[in-house]
């Protein structure tokens, strides 16, 4: 990290001098991809005219990426494997056309299982459940859409980072308990994550050896496409590998037909479904929510969940999907979460999961030439197309493979190096991470990152942060008449107060010698140190102004990362 910043910025005695971005601070990709653009293309129809191609080939990659993950989030969730599908149809067709954003991929991700399954079971279970939880779909996706209209992206700047980051290191743990029983083939023990994962031995000894092998094939291959140096095999996307060997794999054993299985630890003859099941007709997977719940407490906790996670979720992935874009286009979040929140009310509507802006498949959109959004309009084409004319063939993806694929998910998003660089920006950071992932494994996500954000604020105040700069920062704007601006900061640069402290940067506008004086702040934490870095990175991408931090040299630093937080010395 420490040589990626020194390549792109000028960095001494603790000050930093930000300066228009040159070729070099441009993703290798983008040379690579674009050696002969300078200007970002056209967008809408005329964007087609121009990228058609280009588009079409990324939409059809990223549909052959999405379409087993689709299937594998919805049955993950607890609901039909159609729900997964019509949220990417209408994330891809329709999203693609009113979204605030350029090259991101819209449609369901694993980190809306958890809460989706959640409220599956709180709203009764099975079907019942299923559309009680549609109409919560619903009435989230309402409630982001008006959010969206009254300019709310920014709020997804007072989630601290960290606890973002175990909120969703949590899910990947809970996705990864409540997978591995479909993975081994076993007949899930419990419900609860924590107890799944004290099951683990008892599960691989009950395992089914033909799933198990489908699963555990799976997971190899999708671990090791990542080392694959033959170049053809390395552009066929790791699921369509699985998709592929795993159907070849289910024929072998016929997996269409009866098979030992384990039930309550004994064997027994069934007939389980180890395949998806996609209906014949597209419309029969067509599925109305019932607000029969709507005003009942659980009603409104399973709204409050998908809207925390769905919102927090795009707002991230389309900010990082920015950073990714050769053109260096930014994304109108608040447009971006308007049209999130419509298309999913849509999708709610008609059978669907919530739909939000998914980086894994947005990264593969742009590292496969995508160019404007109509690559996601594809992709969503591409969907219905395989929905509509290939029903008979995606009824023979096993579902082993479709858990391992969220098992693989799961631990990229739980993986040991998470925690290790939580560790690296320090250890109260490590703290707040670790309380997160617990509280949330032990009760629920709303209430695993409200003990979150509880934490941040008691060790902000504990450390010397004044009440009254917990959600206003206390700021003083000076200026030379030459068009330079001194920002000073006062008290505390936290988490809270950041929308504030951004607020009156805003304000200045672009093209200005901005001097932002740290010196007299106490407290500077990590997410804070992060943001500004994005920051004065956007500044510097803006009619030639500049943006100079003084006074980062007065603090000590929590430790030798350089988004570390910062007490003042003295």
């Amino acid at each position: 990290m420490n040589q990626v910043l020194s390549s792109r910025f000028a960095i001494s005695a603790g000050e930093r001098v930000v300066r228009p971005v040159d070729i070099r601070a441009v993703p290798e990709q983008a040379v690579t991809m674009y050696p002969h653009k300078t200007i970002a293309p056209r967008d809408r129809f005329s964007g087609l005219c121009q990228n058609w191609r280009s588009d079409i080939m990324s939409g059809l990659i990223v549909f052959l990426i999405a379409l087993p993950l689709c299937l594998g989030i919805a049955l993950a969730s607890g609901v039909p494997p159609m729900a997964g599908i019509i949220s990417a149809v209408i994330g891809g067709i329709v999203a693609s056309q009113i979204n605030g954003s350029f090259v991101t991929i819209n449609g369901p991700a694993a980190g809306l299982i958890v809460v989706i399954l959640a409220s599956v079971e709180r709203l009764g279970g099975g079907e019942v459940g299923y559309h009680a939880t549609l109409a919560a779909i619903v009435v989230s996706g309402v409630i982001l859409f008006f959010m969206g209209l009254m300019k709310a992206g920014e709020l997804g700047e007072f989630f601290p980072s960290t606890v973002v980051h175990g909120m969703l290191a949590a899910i990947g743990i809970i996705i990864m308990a409540k997978q591995l029983p479909f993975v081994l083939g076993v007949t899930p023990p419990a419900k609860e994550p924590l107890e799944l994962l004290a099951h683990i031995p008892q599960m691989f000894q009950q395992l089914n050896p033909e799933i198990a092998t489908i699963g555990f094939v799976s997971l190899a291959i999708l671990i090791m496409h990542g080392s694959v140096t033959n170049k053809v095999l390395k552009r066929v996307p790791a699921p369509i590998i699985v998709v592929l060997v795993s159907i070849f794999l289910g024929g072998y054993f016929d997996l269409a037909h009866a098979h030992n299985d384990v039930i309550g630890g004994h064997p027994v003859f069934v007939t389980p479904k180890f395949l998806v099941s996609l209906p014949a007709n597209v419309f029969d997977g067509i599925a109305f929510p019932n607000f029969m719940s709507a005003g009942s407490y659980a009603f409104i906790v399973s709204v409050l969940s998908i809207t925390l996670v769905q919102g927090i979720e795009s707002l991230l992935s389309a900010t990082a999907v920015d950073k990714l874009d050769p053109f260096r286009r930014h994304s109108n979040l608040s447009r971006d979460m308007a049209a999130v929140g419509l298309c999913s009310s849509i999708s709610g509507l008609v059978g669907g999961l919530p739909i939000i802006a998914e980086i894994v498949r947005s990264t593969a959109n742009i590292s496969n030439g995508a160019q404007t959004r109509w690559s996601n309009f594809f992709h969503g084409v591409f969907m219905l197309a395989a929905v509509v004319f290939c029903a008979s063939y995606i009824n023979k993806i096993p579902l082993a493979a479709l858990a391992a694929l969220l098992v693989f998910t799961g631990y990229r998003l739980a993986s040991p190096r998470v925690f290790k660089e939580a560790h690296e920006i320090g250890v109260e950071q490590l703290v707040i991470f670790a309380v997160t992932v617990v509280a949330t494994l032990t009760t629920d996500l709303l209430i695993g990152v409200g003990i979150g954000i509880a934490t941040k604020f008691v060790l902000h105040l504990f450390r010397g942060v004044p009440i009254r700069s917990l959600f206003k920062a206390n700021i003083a704007i000076t200026g030379n008449g030459e068009g330079n601006l001194m920002v000073e900061v006062k008290d505390a640069a936290i988490f809270s107060n950041f929308i504030s402290l951004r607020r009156q940067l805003d304000k200045i506008g672009y093209g200005r010698k901005v001097v932002l004086d740290l010196s007299k702040v106490k407290l500077i934490d990590h997410t804070v140190m992060e943001r500004l870095h994005e920051y004065s990175e956007e500044y510097a991408k803006k009619d030639g102004g500049y943006f100079l931090i003084t006074g980062l040299n007065l603090h000590e630093s929590a430790s030798n990362h350089p988004f570390a937080a910062r007490k003042l010395v003295g």
